[in-house]
């Protein structure tokens, strides 16, 4: 079995930074072969889940435009971790953030999501 375990959300004042974290692992009898794009994305209290930033195995990244400039996905592949650097966050980056990775083990290519961490900016 395959897990996504994010940490680094909080509340934090507008104008402040968090550092998400999420950490892909597999299980006894399962062993990760490949990661291929690893992301972020959030969603706000009745709103749909949207996209916040990737990057590919490579270090391609592509970011929402709401969010370029101001975060940065970055990924150690020796850890199988991918960051997400948040600066100059607004009330509207309030949401959940959930990781997700496309990932390879012997059972095939699928893709994997976290639990989700609370991010809450105040103003």
């Amino acid at each position: 079995q395959v897990q996504l375990v994010e940490s680094g959300g909080g509340l934090v004042q507008t104008g402040g930074s968090l550092r998400l974290s999420c950490a892909a692992s597999g299980s006894r009898f399962t062993t990760i072969r490949s990661i291929y794009t690893m992301g972020w994305y959030r969603q706000a209290p009745g709103k749909q889940r949207e996209l916040v930033a990737t990057i590919t195995s490579a270090g391609s990244t592509n970011y929402a435009d709401s969010v370029k400039g101001r975060f940065t996905i970055s990924r150690d592949n020796t850890k199988n971790t991918v960051y997400l650097q948040m600066n100059s966050l607004k009330p509207e980056d309030t949401a959940v953030y959930y990781c997700n990775a496309d990932l390879s083990t012997r059972m095939g290519r699928g893709d994997y999501w976290g639990q989700g961490t609370q991010v809450t900016v105040s103003s």
